[in-house]
Formats: structure tokens, C-alpha cells, sequence
């Protein structure tokens, strides 16, 4: 009996798919019964491979099941299609100056991540310039964890490359934030091959997104194109409060049942903002995203 060989998708590369296992990467295409009887595989899928008996590409003959998967609307359609399974971390990364942060973006990412039931934590960078202590304070406070970085000086590298390694991990960010200075700087050289690989050909007419797995210290991170388009779209307005960490132990303590945490009279939420308990420019940022969910056109529209 011929025994397969696990891997991890690195790449979807036309019809075949990058695979990295114990023997280094091959590249494999799926087994006609896979094809009918999986969903669609991404990267960061584990899949079994069986050897072509006369060379060749390898086939995947299964796919395990996924403890995480992020997903993305179909481009001018309904429905979903996913981009990335077993994701163990996002990292949402920003500084807090030079230039200055966007809380209501930052707000955005960590939300599409609890969308998608994927622990998020916050990356502060350029510590060297303004060490971010509101900011700081601001994000555990909303119940994530915060890493404290500059590429420049190495302070917190240590400690963000530790919660990485072994792991599957997206990092994100607004643009100007460090991200591939930081990376560079965790493990050198890996910004360059990261734009080099986001340079391929990776967006079609019909595909908005698609993402890559890298190699990086025992695990892997995820370049995931347009995060930002990712998950939001598909939560129920009555949904978004669960996605803010701090808003949870609240849920259901309101006066009304149906309360939106807008204006209603009793609303726990808005008290405990009152109280200083939750930032208000948290329920600001709720707010913003509450209106933005309202708008989508439902799945029978």
C-alpha cells in the first residue's frame, strides 16, 4: 500500500498547485475524485500527495479538514470564495508616526479577521520615532494582543519573530506602516522575494485576490492581497458587536433586545463608553462599519 505524502499549498499556479512537504516543494495537480468531491483548494491547505507512477506532477488525493479559512465576496456576484485556509494569526501592523495612525482602518482589519474567526493581534512599529503609548493602551484595552516593534533599532523583533514561528501568520497593515522593512528586518532577504513573488501575475480579470504562502522561521506567512476587501461584506449588522472584543460581555445586557448600540436608550455599550470603559473612538469605528454593513445588498437582492 502506497503511503502519501502531506503538504502544505504555497501557490495555485494555473492548474497545478505549489506544494511544500518533508522532501522539499513539488508541484501536484488535484486526482479526479478530489476534483469532484472537495471544495476549492487554497493555499494553506493540508493535502495528502501521491507520486505520478511515471514522473511528473504529483497528485492530491485529499484534502484535511480546515481549522480556519478566510474567505472573500465572488467579484460582481453573490456568494463566497475562499483564499486561504488555516491561518492561525493576523497581524495587523501600524505605526504611530511617520505617518500617523488610522484608527478606524486598523479597527477595519481586526474586525475582518474576527469576521472570519481568526485571532488578530496589533504590531506597532517605528517604536524608535514615538513609542505609541496611547495607541498601545488603546489596543489592549480592546482585548488584543500588542507588539511593540522598530526595524530600525531590533526593539520587539525577538519577541513578534517567537509569536510567529511555527505558525500561519497574515500580516497587514495601512500602507506606510513598516511592513516590509519589518519583515526584512525579522528575516533578511524576505522582503525582496515577498515583491518579487506579489509581482507575479496573481490578479485576473475575474480574480480580484489571491494569495501566497511564504516560508518564514518553521511556518509560514500569508500575502494576501487586498486584506481589506476580505470577510467584512458578508456579517449581518446584527453580527458586527460580537466582532469587537470588548463589546462582548455587553451583548444582550441592553434594554432592547434588538438594540444597535446607535442612539437606544439602556444601551450597555454606549455606557460603558460613557463610563470610559471602551474607547469611544471604538464605537465610532462600529458605527462607520454598522452603516457600511446596513448598505450591502442582501444575498436574495
Amino acid at each position: 500500500m502506497v503511503t502519501g505524502l502531506p503538504g502544505t499549498v504555497l501557490e495555485r499556479d494555473g492548474a497545478a498547485y505549489r506544494v511544500m512537504t518533508s522532501d522539499g516543494e513539488v508541484r501536484a495537480v488535484l486526482s479526479g475524485k478530489t476534483k469532484r468531491d472537495t471544495p476549492r483548494v487554497v493555499v494553506g491547505d493540508r493535502v495528502t500527495l501521491l507520486p505520478n507512477p511515471v514522473g511528473g506532477l504529483y497528485s492530491i488525493t485529499n484534502v484535511a479538514e480546515r481549522k480556519t479559512l478566510l474567505e472573500r465576496r465572488v467579484p460582481l456576484g453573490r456568494g463566497t470564495r475562499p483564499i486561504a485556509a488555516n491561518i492561525d494569526t493576523v497581524f495587523v501592523v501600524t505605526s504611530n508616526c511617520d505617518p500617523a495612525p488610522l484608527p478606524q482602518l486598523i479597527d477595519r482589519l481586526l474586525v475582518v479577521a474576527e469576521a472570519n474567526e481568526i485571532p488578530a493581534a496589533v504590531v506597532i512599529n517605528k517604536v524608535d520615532l514615538d513609542a505609541g503609548v496611547w495607541l498601545e493602551e488603546r489596543c489592549r484595552k480592546a482585548g488584543y494582543p500588542v507588539f511593540r516593534t522598530s526595524a530600525k533599532t531590533g526593539e520587539g523583533l525577538a519577541e513578534l519573530r517567537s509569536a510567529m514561528a511555527g505558525r500561519e501568520s497574515v500580516v497587514t497593515g495601512p500602507s506606510g506602516a513598516g511592513k516590509s522593512s519589518l519583515l526584512n528586518a525579522l528575516q533578511p532577504g524576505l522582503t525582496l522575494r515577498t515583491g518579487e513573488l506579489s509581482l507575479k501575475q496573481r490578479r485576473g480579470r475575474n480574480t480580484t485576490v489571491s494569495a501566497l504562502m511564504i516560508p518564514f522561521e518553521g511556518g509560514f506567512l500569508v500575502d494576501t492581497p487586498g486584506f481589506n476587501e476580505v470577510g467584512l461584506w458578508g456579517i449581518e449588522p446584527r453580527e458586527l458587536a460580537s466582532c469587537f472584543p470588548e463589546f462582548r460581555p455587553l451583548i444582550g445586557e441592553c434594554r432592547f433586545q434588538d438594540c444597535r448600540h446607535v442612539s437606544e436608550p439602556g444601551c450597555r455599550i454606549r455606557e460603558a463608553v460613557a463610563d470610559g470603559a471602551i474607547a469611544p473612538d471604538r464605537l465610532e469605528s462600529y458605527l462607520m462599519l454598522l452603516d457600511e454593513t446596513e448598505a450591502e445588498p442582501k444575498e436574495w437582492e
